[in-house]
């Protein structure tokens, strides 16, 4: 290896070429960085290494520069490069954390000393391991953001010499850049990381699709080029013209990120139309110098060409939660779609360093920005919701959906801004608001209509949710459609709070249920079994452990393998005879009293429930139990007897159709009743019978009963017919 001298004030080193160039990149982008404290921390390393290749045949201190080159392209102090220069000492060499902070001090061992935790763990499972791979990283970044600017130029690297892996460990490695890192920079805002990461796994889990998407790319690239200079050359002119100086070089074409476009081009509206039809395919982007010029920019660029609707995002009004700001339009240029993004130079280096460009060190210690700590808020809401999940699986689909999933912009009523996860529904926007909406909130209604608790909020929708102190509290069928782990874990917290011992019934119901279905249960359930199995997902005794299947925070599979081995599994009786079939009166209307079979059952004609519906079972002296539903008028009443009251629940298997009478107020109109009809007939409903009439205030009122098989079909038809013009309220009747 080519060596060269680098003057020093007390003496001479011998680097390398690597050495040396790393330090003078340094000291250009950071002046004021202390190189001798990197001078050293390579020496050390190159030492440590001392014979050690990699994988590629290079030397593995190349490694270790490389890393920290990474590093300094993001403008990281001293301490970061230094620890960068040292990661896999520890891990590869026999030196010791406690030799490095002797050398290099605390702050850099500290540094080191997390990294080298993020890559020790093997766990019985890909999830297990995932999941507390990820665990030990939002610890490590809740304590120092540093440890994992370090774990991810290391994955960067790495990602650049995969091609010399086994083709196991490439795809492995590939798909959890995917899944993993590849997100996390997105959310952590560093956007030179995250296309690389992208661009360079995708090549390995697809190489055919990337290989397309680049020749497509390359082969139309004289002629993008030249459409680009043009584009360029136009806006700068025009720019300039309009008082918004924008000098050379701040207008760019923007480099093709060929993941991106191959994920645009799964979405509906792109499948089958190639890579000519991807709004960013061709994209410039443009710096000027302050937030007003930023939106005067716009008005220019749409000026020239006309906008693509829809596709203009306003970023800087609505930051994404990276902190990401910029304005993203999308204009037809000469016949093709050009991307174009404004945005001010702040606004770029962020966009490009992310939280990195936020952290900032000056002599005597390190401090940061003002918006620092807000920037990493979400990451200590996330380890405070999921500090609760068990089940390594759950984990790890929380932990995509909260993190890394796509997100959306919706809006309170006065205005104020709330990002949710993509698919995120009323629900989930409640409890962001506050627990206590979350717990009492009894309907919706986004952009002033009445819509179902689960439906799927899109970007710019105004929200309003409606709460009644005096409600049951959640649903268990909320579980089946919130997003966010934070509303996921308050409902649970709910249930477990206030109904310990149902918890406790359904959990031992459900153990019971499948221990008999595998031929187990005697054994498995005795007392010994059950407080062994409790001690082994570290609950109390085996009440607890009863409650947390119920409630959903352990998971039965686990229980049941765990009570089916060991030497109580040898002692197993032969299965129990099947339960007897409960007869048709019991469960005619889909409906059972829970744990009871043989029970007589009716609907209560106050309140027509239907499934879907919560409902509650009141016990009726010589005619079994009637159903009522848990909002039914008479509830005052049947809660003044709470001994007759029992725990009822919808079959998943409820079929048939039910009667129900809703009543519409509209502006009296030529053809109202025939667009209620048709409106009804989209929904696939079938019209019983209608009674209209006109009240003195020249107000329609139309009454309409139709077949419903559940409540989310009745839902629908009053969400279709709300969205008729002219409309004021559309209500489901309860029969008196």
């Amino acid at each position: 290896m080519k060596r060269f001298h680098l003057p020093r004030s007390s003496a001479e080193e011998t680097l390398p070429a690597d050495a040396v160039e790393l330090l003078a990149r340094i000291k250009r982008l950071t002046p004021h960085t202390d190189l001798d404290l990197i001078r050293r921390a390579f020496l050390f390393a190159q030492d440590a290494h001392a014979g050690q290749t990699r994988a590629s045949g290079e030397v593995y201190i190349g490694h270790s520069v490389a890393v920290a080159s990474i590093l300094a392209d993001l403008r990281l102090d001293a301490g970061t490069i230094a620890a960068a220069l040292l990661h896999d000492v520890p891990e590869d060499t026999p030196h010791t954390i406690e030799e490095i902070q002797s050398k290099f001090g605390p702050e850099v061992a500290g540094l080191v000393d997390g990294v080298t935790k993020l890559g020790r763990i093997e766990w019985k499972s890909r999830e297990e391991r995932q999941a507390e791979n990820l665990r030990k990283m939002f610890l490590a970044m809740a304590n120092d953001i540093r440890i994992i600017l370090i774990k991810l130029a290391d994955r960067v690297h790495n990602l650049r010499t995969i091609e010399f892996l086994p083709e196991v460990k490439q795809k492995r490695t590939a798909s959890e850049t995917l899944e993993i890192y590849a997100p996390l920079t997105e959310r952590l805002g560093i956007g030179s990381i995250k296309r690389e990461l992208e661009d360079r796994a995708f090549a390995v889990l697809e190489p055919d699709a990337s290989r397309e998407i680049s020749g497509q790319i390359e082969r139309s690239r004289q002629e993008q080029e030249a459409l680009l200079a043009r584009v360029v050359e136009t806006l700068q002119l025009e720019l300039n013209q309009g008082g918004i100086r924008v000098d050379p070089g701040q207008i760019t074409g923007r480099p093709k990120h060929v993941y991106s476009i191959y994920q645009k081009m799964q979405r509906p509206k792109y499948q089958g139309q190639g890579v000519g039809r991807i709004y960013d395919r061709l994209a410039i982007r443009v710096i000027v110098n302050d937030l007003r010029e930023c939106y005067e920019a716009l008005g220019v660029a749409h000026s020239l060409w006309k906008p693509i609707p829809g596709e203009v995002d306003d970023y800087i009004a609505n930051p994404k939660t990276s902190g990401y700001q910029s304005l993203h339009t999308a204009v037809i240029c000469e016949g093709q779609p050009l991307e174009i993004q404004i945005r001010t130079a702040q606004m770029h280096h962020a966009a490009e360093h992310g939280i990195a460009a936020h952290w900032r060190y000056k002599e005597g210690g390190k401090k940061s920005d003002p918006g620092f700590e807000q920037k990493l808020s979400w990451l200590r809401q996330l380890l405070e919701w999921h500090q609760e999940l068990q089940d390594p699986r759950e984990f790890m689909h929380s932990v995509k959906i909260d993190l890394f999933q796509n997100e959306v912009f919706v809006f309170t009523p006065k205005g104020d801004v709330i990002d949710l996860p993509a698919g995120a529904t009323p629900i989930d926007f409640a409890f962001r608001i506050h627990t206590d909406v979350g717990y009492h909130t009894v309907g919706a209604k986004v952009n002033g209509r009445l819509v179902p608790l689960s439906h799927p909020l899109q970007s710019g929708d105004i929200v309003e949710v409606t709460t009644n102190k005096n409600s049951a509290g959640p649903s268990r069928d909320w579980l089946a459609f919130v997003q966010t782990s934070n509303a996921r874990t308050k409902i649970r917290q709910w249930f477990k709070r206030e109904r310990r011992e149902e918890n406790i019934f359904r959990g031992k119901d459900m153990l019971e249920k499948e221990l008999r279905r595998t031929g187990s249960v005697a054994a498995a359930l005795r007392p010994e079994r059950l407080r062994e199995a409790a001690a082994q997902f570290g609950l109390p005794n085996e009440e607890e452990m009863l409650a947390a299947l119920g409630n959903g925070d352990v998971s039965l599979l686990q229980v049941v393998l765990f009570l089916r081995g060991g030497p109580a599994a040898e002692e197993e009786v032969p299965p129990a005879a099947p339960p007897a079939q409960a007869p048709p009166s019991a469960t005619a209307h889909g409906i059972r009293v829970r744990g009871v079979d043989n029970v007589l059952m009716r609907f209560g004609r106050c309140c027509s429930p239907l499934p879907g519906d919560r409902v509650l079972g009141y016990i009726t002296r010589g005619r079994g139990v009637t159903i009522h539903r848990s909002d039914c008028p008479n509830n005052q009443f049947l809660r003044t007897q709470p001994e007759r009251l029992v725990e009822v629940e919808w079959e998943a298997s409820a079929d048939g159709t039910y009667q129900v009478e809703i009543e519409v107020e509209a502006l009296d109109r030529v053809g109202l009743l025939k667009d209620m009809l048709a409106a009804v007939t989209e929904t696939k409903t079938n019209v019983v019978s209608v009674n209209a009439r006109v009240r003195k205030d020249k107000v329609g009122v139309v009454n309409i009963v139709v077949e419903i098989r559940n409540v989310t079909q009745l839902t629908a038809v009053i969400q279709r017919i709300g969205q008729l013009p002219e409309v004021y309220s559309v209500e489901r009747i309860v029969p008196h």
